[in-house]
């Protein structure tokens, strides 16, 4: 796990004394959104999404069930937090909105997996609970842009087009790859043209398992 994701797993526990059950609800979505992010809801195992956030399995099977309702939590509130997100940033003069609404997407790789959890969702679309959660998740998102942010439909979907564009970067660890290779370094430069260098200290590399 990356030391941002280690910080936000810390930070979801309270200053001594024992952890309440919602925190360590918290902890568990933490570690369970960067597992997922890293090796999909078919590649991981509650077994790791516990190592990850220092529990028991049979703790974690307690609390949410199935393996499939911890994904469903997971993706639920990684659209709730972008959604939110892009909430707070609409506010403000109209000629820098696209800019804010984009380091709001940005700003979510702040937690590891957040937004491979949601680029992960949209494959998902023939699992009847996973794919209607995700359907809800992402009008939702299209929703706020095209009419809470007041973009056209154009408009709209070139927003999405950048952030999915940013997903397959994530997805493919290409930061290990900038300045040695010309296309990566290319992609990197353009879906990161202000801060490259602050984006690559959050995106996971080959070397991590997420």
């Amino acid at each position: 796990m990356s030391p941002e994701a280690a910080e936000i797993l810390e930070s979801a526990a309270p200053a001594g004394g024992r952890m309440s059950a919602a925190d360590r609800r918290e902890q568990i979505l933490i570690a369970a959104t960067a597992v997922f992010g890293a090796k999909t809801y078919v590649g991981t195992t509650t077994d790791e999404v516990a190592r990850a956030a220092g529990v028991s399995q049979p703790y974690v099977v307690r609390l949410f069930g199935t393996k499939e309702k911890l994904y469903i939590e997971v993706v639920q509130r990684a659209y709730d937090r972008l959604l939110d997100a892009f909430r707070a940033s609409i506010p403000g003069p109209a000629e820098g909105r696209e800019k804010r609404l984009g380091a709001a997407y940005t700003g979510l790789l702040a937690e590891r997996g957040m937004l491979p959890v949601i680029a992960g969702s949209t494959a998902m679309g023939g699992e009847a609970e996973i794919g209607r959660v995700a359907r809800a998740g992402f009008s939702a998102l299209w929703q706020c842009i095209r009419t809470e942010a007041g973009f056209s439909a154009e408009e709209t979907r070139t927003f999405f087009a950048i952030g999915m564009l940013i997903n397959a970067v994530v997805g493919l660890r290409l930061t290990g790859d900038y300045g040695s290779e010309v296309n990566a370094t290319e992609v990197l430069d353009e879906c990161f043209p202000d801060a490259v260098e602050k984006f690559r200290g959050l995106l996971p590399t080959v070397d991590e398992p997420w």
